[in-house]
């Protein structure tokens, strides 16, 4: 060979050489973007092994994955007192389980949406690993749905609990023998379940006790025993299925222009999987007494807040060393909150101001007496430099006229944030607009006799015809010296004919009921009662959408009940109108039927539009 040549390849293909060793190993760019799951190579022990005494767990996956929230996701089940340790290198996910086993027992680490991929956050959703320390894997599954009790909507964060012991102690003090979370449309399955009888319960679990220790915390329970056995619990899992290589997503020959149709992802429907067993969450009202808040937000107002009640006892307030005269005491429907408005300038321009007060508490015995306690309470004023220009806020009377339309019969009503003193009504006037005319109408302003907040405007009215009020600056004011501007409302009140009316035909009603008219948003507009099948009438409806939901009057005592898992008192059944009532102006929607048998009943269509409008 040419000695120059040699001389001329040997250097390039050196070069070449040197160059590959530097290159950097990656994925070939331009390729199309990586959308599947990390996948299962090989796990030891093998998924579904028995006899397992080891307590080490490695699962690798096809490619670098990261854990997502892992402590809140991982649900061991049965659960361990001590959380099982978990790491990720690379591939791998290394579990140290630092419980002791049980004898003869399927453990199922359920790991929901934790594993992702590294690169593209792809998820692994509901992988589960499964083992027993026994010679048999249990193989049957219990199913369900969990709804919260009053709008019977999905509860978040949710567990599904399943005991071998039946005392309701158990669901108290112990662990679950099995347990799972409630997916996000209500579902739940509680997978490898030895047959026997069982105890059923969902809870939300705030304090991560895997049990219902705290009676604030919402809870549902079967009234019966769940038996397991092969023949009426057996479902059949879809086994992972370990793939070696993925098949990458063929690449697009041509790119469709964006937003043309071809581009538009079509997501396939949930299918909405129905359980065997049907759990309605309630949380159980309070039965001991006691305060639950106090708090001066405000430099002149003061609250305070029962957990009950007081019913035939009192909730009593006084502030040391000052007169009564110096403040004055608002208490709520049900006596159970005091608001307390200071109206002397040296009270309530101190930073701190001892209070006491006297009200019903329960003590360890479960004995209700009255509990006497001084209170300080304080409100700081936040120090601003002075060469920040604090604006003022205007004092602002509100109102209930919307639009400039008042429906016949309603009130007017004016509202202010803090106590009113007297209006200045010679500063007030109000108008019947006649053409171009005005004609002048005689009112009052009464002030309501429990909120020092609200007046009402008071006149002889007329449907159709046009008002105008006028009221001049500083006609209203608070009781701390402010001052309104000046307004004018011009408003009318409609006829009836614009407005819409719903009759809903009842149908198997089986005792006292209350039909509520609810907006789309499930804010409560009207409401019924009966106990009987027939009509029930909703007039002068502004135009919308509606709902209606029946809450079946068990106690008949004028209002929805919740649970009481001590007495076994499930909360009182509800159920929905099937759909959403549409209404047009002046539309009368007449004999509408609506069967009411089936209780505890919302269309999953119901709660996804609720979903929807609470974006």
């Amino acid at each position: 060979m040419n000695k120059s040549i040699f001389a001329l390849i040997f250097p390039l293909s050196v070069i070449l050489i040197i160059a590959g060793a530097c290159a950097k190993v990656s994925r070939p760019s331009g390729g199309p973007r990586d959308k599947l799951p990390p996948v299962v190579v090989k796990s030891v022990p093998v998924n579904g092994s028995k006899n397992i005494k080891s307590k080490k767990i490695s699962i690798t996956f096809d490619e670098n994955i990261v854990l997502d929230n892992i402590n809140d996701k991982l649900m061991v089940s049965p659960p361990m007192k001590k959380k099982p340790k978990i790491a990720v290198i690379g591939k791998d996910i290394n579990i140290e389980i630092l419980d002791n086993l049980k004898d003869s027992t399927t453990y199922t680490f359920y790991f929901q949406d934790a594993i992702r991929d590294l690169d593209e956050g792809n998820i692994l959703d509901n992988y589960k690993f499964v083992f027993a320390s026994g010679s048999v894997i249990d193989s049957l599954s219990v199913t369900g749905n969990v709804y919260n009790a009053f709008n019977l909507e999905v509860p978040e964060k949710t567990l599904a609990l399943l005991y071998r012991e039946l005392a309701d102690s158990a669901v108290v003090k112990h662990f679950p023998d099995y347990m799972s979370r409630v997916d996000k449309y209500g579902y739940f399955r509680i997978d490898n379940v030895r047959p026997g009888n069982y105890k059923l319960y969902a809870l939300k679990d705030d304090d991560n006790s895997k049990n219902y220790n705290r009676k604030e915390e919402a809870f549902a329970f079967m009234d019966s025993l769940i038996i397991v056995t092969p023949e009426n619990n057996f479902i059949p899992l879809v086994k992972d299925t370990v793939v070696l290589k993925k098949e990458e997503p063929k690449p697009v020959a041509k790119a469709e222009p964006k937003g043309s149709k071809k581009d538009e992802k079509k997501l396939p429907e949930h299918v909405y999987l129905k359980g065997d067993h049907q759990m309605i969450l309630f949380t159980a009202l309070k039965k001991a007494h006691y305060l639950t808040n106090s708090k001066r937000d405000i430099r002149y107002q003061l609250m305070y807040t029962l957990s009950l009640p007081p019913d035939s006892m009192k909730f009593d307030f006084s502030i040391q060393d000052v007169v009564k005269d110096k403040y004055f005491i608002e208490e709520s429907r049900y006596r159970d909150t005091i608001k307390v408005w200071l109206t002397d300038s040296t009270l309530y321009n101190q930073q701190q101001i001892s209070t006491i007060i006297k009200f019903p508490f329960t003590d360890t015995l479960g004995v209700v007496s009255y509990k006497q306690d001084t209170i300080p309470m304080r409100f700081l004023v936040t120090k601003v430099p002075k060469s920040v220009k604090i604006k003022k806020l205007k004092y602002i009377v509100e109102n209930n006229i919307s639009g400039g339309f008042i429906k016949p019969g309603q009130p007017i009503i004016f509202r202010s944030h803090t106590p009113f003193r007297s209006p200045d009504t010679t500063r007030i006037r109000l108008y019947e607009l006649i053409d171009k005319n005005r004609k002048t109408v005689p009112f009052q302003l009464v002030r309501d006799t429990t909120i020092s907040t609200k007046y009402v405007l008071d006149a002889k009215w007329s449907v159709g015809k046009k008002y105008l009020f006028i009221a001049d600056s500083a006609s209203f004011g608070d009781i701390y010296y402010e001052n309104s501007d000046s307004t004018g409302i011009r408003f009318s009140f409609r006829e009836p004919e614009y407005y819409s009316h719903l009759t809903l035909n009842i149908q198997n009603c089986a005792g006292p009921c209350i039909i509520q008219l609810l907006d789309i948003n499930e804010k409560l507009i009207a409401i019924a009662k009966t106990n009987k099948d027939g009509k029930v009438e909703f007039p002068l409806l502004e135009s919308g959408k509606y709902r209606a939901r029946v809450i079946y009057d068990l106690d008949n005592d004028g209002k929805w009940t919740t649970g009481d898992f001590t007495i076994h008192r499930q909360p009182e059944p509800v159920s929905y109108y099937p759909n959403e009532l549409d209404l047009k102006p002046g539309w009368i929607l007449d004999n509408q039927p609506w069967d009411i048998k089936i209780k505890n009943f919302k269309d999953q269509k119901l709660r996804e539009q609720l979903k929807t409008t609470a974006r």
